[in-house]
């Protein structure tokens, strides 16, 4: 299940986990996880073509990465202390670990949905004409805050419509077998549907760029020498899919396969995928005043759907702290740090 926010009940978790994973340079390997999604595929090249492994020799560490087909699990292993590091978007990096007293850093900005995530109809034609409607999507997911933004930016509310909280593995079908459907969605649900006749576009995430993210999060406190390997396996990683001879096809048809897609498919989805290829680039982004106002419109959305847990009493209950010291809510309970260092470290080649 892709990118799906679930509210953390951390307690519960430790039960299956009660030893924390430790960060100190003593210890050797560390372990990784992430799911499957266009921009987080290049993870399973980068591990099965011995680019994780070059990377972490040269730290004298050893990096085991492991495919969680659960998002959510994924999340939550983390979490709980399984991993050292987990693919998640910004939405769930707050709303899960965070908000779950884990210290976490945003350690590579990967990639941005520029249109992988959308509002489909099949009669409406406008946001307007939803007043009133039902619309099928799956509740506290990164489908249900691009929903919220796009009422927001068309001066309407969640209270105009019916939200009717759909699985991900079964809104395609329902929508497409609705001659009145109304869905939000993602890729490749999203663009599966739309090659069916009579089915409208209305709104998609390429309308609020760069705020819906694919992260690679570790634990703050992991040493240098891991952060440092994974960034510059990542970005190696980088380098081949946009490679100028025959290593890009190689990449991939690699990657396709390993996302149960044709390439043709994977290459369509990768144009609606804002991958950051070049590390100076998502290092910029990342300190941008952009990102900012990003999370701020993320944890005003959080808060308000219950997503900060029982007893929150404000969305600055969670810190969140950015390059060059800017700090979003509490700065005494900072959770969720982003930090550029190593990326720009990646873009000077001095990793």
């Amino acid at each position: 299940m892709k990118r799906l926010i679930t509210t953390l009940v951390f307690s519960l978790i430790l039960i299956s986990y009660t030893k924390p994973v430790l960060a100190e340079e003593a210890k050797k390997q560390f372990d990784l996880c992430w799911s499957h999604y266009t921009g987080w595929e290049p993870w399973a090249y980068a591990d099965e073509h011995g680019i994780l492994k070059k990377w972490a020799d040269k730290y004298g560490i050893a990096i085991k990465i492991t495919l969680i087909n659960d998002y959510v699990e994924s999340i939550n292993l983390y979490t709980a202390g399984k991993y050292q590091g987990c693919t998640m978007t910004n939405m769930d990096a707050l709303t899960i670990p965070a908000v779950g007293g884990v210290d976490s850093t945003a350690l590579i900005v990967g990639d941005f949905s520029d249109g992988n995530d959308g509002v489909i109809t099949k009669k409406e034609k406008s946001l307007a004409e939803l007043k009133g409607k039902s619309i099928k999507l799956v509740q506290l997911s990164v489908s249900h805050y691009l929903l919220s933004r796009a009422l927001t930016v068309n001066h309407m509310h969640e209270k105009d419509v019916t939200l009717v909280n759909t699985s991900d593995a079964d809104i395609g079908s329902i929508f497409l077998s609705d001659p009145k459907g109304v869905a939000v969605t993602w890729n490749p649900i999203l663009m599966n549907a739309r090659k069916a006749k009579g089915v409208n576009l209305l709104f998609d995430s390429s309308k609020i760029p760069g705020e819906i993210i694919d992260m690679m999060v570790v634990r703050t406190d992991s040493p240098d020498s891991f952060k440092k390997a994974v960034v510059g396996a990542w970005f190696e990683t980088m380098q081949a899919m946009t490679a100028k001879n025959s290593g890009r096809g190689e990449a991939i048809t690699f990657m396709a396969k390993k996302a149960g897609s044709t390439v043709n498919e994977f290459e369509a989805q990768l144009k609606t995928t804002a991958m950051f290829y070049e590390p100076k680039k998502a290092a910029d982004f990342t300190r941008g005043k952009k990102l900012v106002d990003t999370m701020d419109y993320v944890r005003t959305f959080s808060f308000d759907h219950g997503l900060f847990g029982q007893g929150a009493r404000s969305k600055d209950q969670v810190g969140i702290l950015f390059p060059r010291g800017t700090t979003l809510g509490d700065k005494a309970n900072v959770k969720l740090r982003f930090d550029d260092s190593y990326m720009q470290m990646a873009a000077e080649k001095k990793l």
